[in-house]
């Protein structure tokens, strides 16, 4: 199990550390990174939901998940939210004999949330200028370090538990490891981007505290809010895509949440002279 996890979560590193380096020569590479685990992301929530078979549901969702991570911020971004839901509406009028509305509603719902928190990866990029992809990495380990941390305290000294009714193997001390190790991760990811720029490139470090602090509360509240759905759906993971994490969204769940916290901060206060 753990070798699994160790063997996914470099395969993910690796992956993004590719679109980090080709990011000046091919920047389309983030936005096809979102576009492919949005949609990823909504087939697993689907399913989950046993809704997969809805094909005039999901059909329009999945190529809403796909598009609109080349739009950001244009006009084509708000026709694309206004046409996908007046598809998704019309096909509920037009199936309303095999279709219900809380089916609709439930695809409709977690298809805006999804993309549309993915995507605030690309604006933090655009914000962070010519640092933009190092804002990118702080918005992804904010959300992956806190689960590390968590999961490791929690394996070394969990006792008490959080949240046992949602998930049983959350606990105090793995929370408040998570706390710890993300805030000093941040800290010490700014170090070494000031480092790697002989220190003529200034870093915020309390915008790093405050990312590792929220973040990983976030975080938390991510994981917990995506446990309760698989609860509710009597599954244990969204898939098996990813070996030892389960699926995309088990392993993107804190990311929703903590992605468009970095992008609200960074605005007010940057990590970098941008």
């Amino acid at each position: 199990m753990l070798k699994s996890r160790v063997i996914s979560a470099s395969f993910l590193i690796l992956f993004l550390a590719a679109i980090v380096v080709f990011n000046d020569i091919f920047p389309l590479a983030l936005n096809i990174a979102v576009a492919v685990i949005s949609v990823f992301a909504v087939i697993e929530i689907v399913k989950a939901l046993g809704l997969a078979r809805k094909l005039v549901l999901l059909t329009p969702s999945l190529v809403f998940a796909a598009v609109t991570p080349f739009l950001p911020g244009s006009f084509w971004h708000s026709i694309a939210y206004y046409v996908y839901t007046v598809v998704l509406f019309s096909s509920l009028i037009l199936y309303h004999e095999t279709v219900t509305f809380r089916e609709a509603g439930v695809i409709y719902s977690m298809t805006i949330l999804i993309p549309t928190a993915l995507e605030t990866l690309l604006s933090i990029r655009t914000i962070g200028g010519s640092h933009g992809m190092f804002y990118v990495i702080i918005a992804v380990f904010a959300a992956w370090v806190s689960d590390v941390g968590a999961f490791a305290a929690g394996s070394l000294w969990g006792k008490h538990k959080l949240c046992p009714s949602i998930s049983p193997k959350k606990t105090v001390e793995g929370l408040i490891g998570g706390f710890i190790l993300n805030i000093a991760a941040m800290l010490v990811f700014g170090l070494v981007f000031s480092w790697s720029y002989g220190g003529t490139v200034p870093v915020n470090y309390l915008t790093l505290g405050l990312i590792g602090l929220f973040g990983s509360a976030l975080s938390v509240v991510g994981d917990l809010s995506f446990s309760l759905i698989k609860r509710s759906c009597h599954i244990k993971d969204f898939s098996n895509i990813l070996p030892g994490h389960g699926g995309i969204l088990d392993r993107f769940d804190s990311v929703i949440f903590v992605a468009p916290f970095v992008l609200l901060l960074v605005q007010v206060l940057p990590i970098t002279p941008v």
